[in-house]
């Protein structure tokens, strides 16, 4: 069977220092984090960090993977989140998660810290200074940043079984994972509006590097796990989401391919002759009616790719009860909502308004276009599309949206201000979580797959994670209520 689909997402954030005459992105980013965590930064431990380990055993010559930098800020939060600068962005990095559910909560909880960032880092910049975050993929200048997933995947599947179902997967899936864009970039070639803002920026099939010649299908080999059992698959060719459903059927429906993966269901050959030009081809076609070549000769739209996929997904749930992928409850909402959402592609995409990025962007440009007479090269466009991503409550289109109640909300607003603190329940996020917000300053140093304490004698004491199944509430809460002190924390475990 399938091993549990642990999951999350890491958000590069666009990020504008205003006011000054020569903005450092990297600065305001340093900014942004310094100015939120008012209380001790506990560091990351990069003792584990291989960037450069690639799933094929070797990488391709020439291939150049990201750099490990250490000099830049790097915390974690009491969520058991990760929030550092990442070359010349802040990235938030979601704690392990056991569904799509719980991941669109975490996920969310991510865009209200960025808004206190901005908020306490406005305070300490001299008047007419202003730091900008956008939840967005590209700058408009040609320069693209990731919205990256990961899943837990057994190490036993051969990721070139991997790569032959995920290139069709991540080529399709797109119609409900754009986060939508006016124009085009990188001589993708003319469009008026696209579905996706980084299908522009695929150049390769498979790769190690994620900000040149990226690929569609990373090979990063970087468990942050058991690396005899398990592999993380990180996936680089997703949109950065705002709408909650299309987070939710973006994580939710990836989970259940890799999992009927891993149980030998995908067996059709639904391999894409250039998948590629293909991903730009699904992205420049806002009817999703355009077709794309097959290994074997035919032709399909993205929609009917994603039928198939549902068709062995259906057959897969009623053998498997979708175990792996949150059980039949979560699991099943995934599927209601992948037949509705095809349903409504098929007949009008535009019925998907407040459900998907994409079409609910375009209804509202649309609108603008309808009022004001705009052109669809209008610089006016652009920014409003910009705009649609601003982090600020009080300056975003998408926000705006939610408070009309246009846009639909899976998850309560409730939910997503405690997981701005409070870490999952279900992984072991839980335990790293926990001990940061009970002994902060005893946490040296913390990663996705140890913590280090000081116990107050030497040496300090490691404490690895190595099962990210392990350490949720159910194995430690009564462990760690009972623990008075970080030592007595490390010797209860011992025992």
């Amino acid at each position: 069977m399938a091993i549990p689909k642990v999951c999350g997402i890491e958000t590069e954030f666009g990020v504008v220092l205003r006011g000054v005459a020569d903005p450092n992105p990297v600065l305001a980013s340093s900014l942004l984090i310094n100015g939120y965590v008012e209380q001790r930064r506990v560091g990351w431990d990069f003792e584990d960090e291989s960037p450069d380990r690639d799933a094929r055993g070797a990488a391709r010559e020439g291939a150049m993977p990201p750099e490990v930098e250490t000099h830049l800020v790097n915390t974690v939060l009491t969520n058991g989140a990760r929030y550092y600068v990442d070359h010349a962005h802040p990235e938030y990095s979601t704690p392990e998660c056991l569904d799509a559910l719980e991941l669109v909560v975490a996920d969310k909880a991510g865009e209200r810290i960025l808004a206190r960032s901005m908020r306490a880092a406005n305070r300490l910049l001299d008047p007419g200074q202003e730091i900008v975050v956008y939840k967005n993929n590209s700058d408009g200048k040609g320069n693209s940043y990731g919205t990256h997933e990961n899943y837990l995947v057994d190490r036993a599947v051969p990721f070139a079984h991997l790569v032959r179902v995920l290139l069709p997967w991540f080529v399709s899936r797109q119609v409900f994972t754009g986060a939508g864009k006016v124009g085009s970039e990188n001589g993708a070639g003319v469009a008026r509006y696209q579905i996706s803002q980084r299908a522009d920026f695929f150049e390769e099939e498979v790769g190690l590097e994620t900000t040149l010649k990226r690929p569609i299908v990373n090979t990063r080999d970087e468990p942050h796990a058991d690396p005899q059992r398990y592999r993380r698959l990180h996936v680089i060719a997703g949109d950065a989401n705002l709408c909650e459903v299309a987070t939710f059927l973006k994580v939710g429906t990836t989970a259940i391919v890799l999992a009927m993966t891993e149980d030998e269901v995908v067996r059709a050959d639904l391999a894409v002759a250039a998948p590629v030009a293909a991903m730009r081809t699904v992205s420049h076609d806002p009817t999703c009616r355009a077709t794309v070549e097959l290994v074997d000769g035919s032709r399909c739209t993205a929609v009917e790719l994603q039928w198939e996929f549902l068709r062995l997904a259906r057959a897969y749930a009623d053998r498997s009860g979708l175990e792996a992928c949150g059980g039949p409850e979560v699991g099943g909402l995934v599927l209601d909502r992948w037949e509705r959402t095809l349903t409504a592609l098929e007949v009008d995409p535009m019925d998907l308004d407040g459900q998907l990025d994409w079409v609910t962007k375009l209804r509202l440009l649309e609108a603008y276009v309808a009022r004001d007479g705009l052109a669809w090269g209008d610089p006016k466009l652009a920014l409003l599309d910009l705009q649609y991503h601003d982090v600020r409550p009080e300056r975003s289109l998408y926000e705006r949206l939610v408070a009309a109640g246009t846009v639909e909300r899976l998850v309560d607003e409730d939910a997503v201000t405690a997981a701005i603190t409070d870490p999952p329940p279900s992984t072991r996020a839980y335990f790293r979580g926990r001990c940061l917000e009970r002994w902060p300053d005893a946490v040296v140093a913390a990663n996705w797959d140890s913590i280090i304490l000081d116990v107050g004698t030497d040496p300090l004491k490691r404490i690895p994670m190595m099962e990210p199944l392990r350490g949720s509430r159910v194995h430690v809460e009564a462990l760690l209520d009972q623990a008075r002190t970080p030592a007595d924390l490390v010797a209860r475990l011992a025992s």
